[in-house]
């Protein structure tokens, strides 16, 4: 190869590789306003193939597109059951905080909530609070978006950890995880819609399913 052939490659490297670094870099962080976390408790044991072990560290910095807002708050939200306790109204309202009097309680089985996001939007980043007063892993956690209320057609998940298919919706490959102060934040990637959708099968803790707030970002 010759000096400039050789160094005709390096450019064409470096511009490749200045590229994706760019690329990589794009957006702005998300200034995600976190609960203060629980510090007692002793988490529940489980054993499970598709376990994610507890992380202590802070979560990285989460970029997306300048412009991108919380479009959840005060959002109507609608379930597949009564709660048990609580208000359906607690789920958006920017609440964050741990213990029974800011969450909401249903049933036990397979159940649901939804928000209405008012129209469609690019949804960048959603984080979901179960309940985060001890550590505890929610079963069949499944998220999902659409711009059909009824979600019947229209469908895309985001999220999905029912790794037995125990919720008949299909195996997820995301992971269980222990619920803690800083929610689990999905990437959402810029799907488009207006409804977003969790399901849930009760915890380790017990068999009913417990919502603390979910929070969507957007455009």
């Amino acid at each position: 190869m010759g000096m400039q052939h050789f160094f005709q490659v390096l450019i064409i490297l470096t511009t490749i590789l200045c590229g994706s670094t760019a690329l990589a870099g794009e957006g702005k962080p998300l200034a995600i306003e976190l609960p203060e976390p629980f510090d007692g408790g002793t988490p529940v044991p489980h054993f499970s193939p598709n376990f994610e072990p507890y992380d202590y560290r802070d979560r990285p910095p989460f970029l997306a597109p300048e412009g991108t807002t919380i479009i959840s708050t005060g959002k109507p939200v609608t379930a597949s059951a009564k709660p048990t306790a609580g208000s359906l109204e607690r789920i958006t309202d920017g609440d964050k905080a741990y213990g029974f009097s800011h969450m909401v309680e249903f049933p036990e089985g397979l159940q649901w909530v939804q928000v209405d996001l008012g129209a469609a939007h690019e949804l960048y980043a959603v984080l979901l609070w179960h309940a985060h007063e001890g550590r505890q892993v929610y079963f069949d956690v499944i998220g999902q978006v659409s711009n059909d209320p009824a979600f019947k057609q229209d469908v895309t998940t985001i999220y999905n950890n029912d790794y037995d298919d125990s919720a008949g919706m299909g195996v997820g490959e995301d992971k269980e995880y222990e619920d803690s102060h800083q929610g689990r934040l999905i990437d959402t990637k810029g799907v488009k819609a207006r409804y977003i959708r969790f399901y849930s099968q009760g915890s380790t803790k017990g068999e009913f399913n417990d919502y603390t707030e979910i929070e969507v970002w957007g455009k």
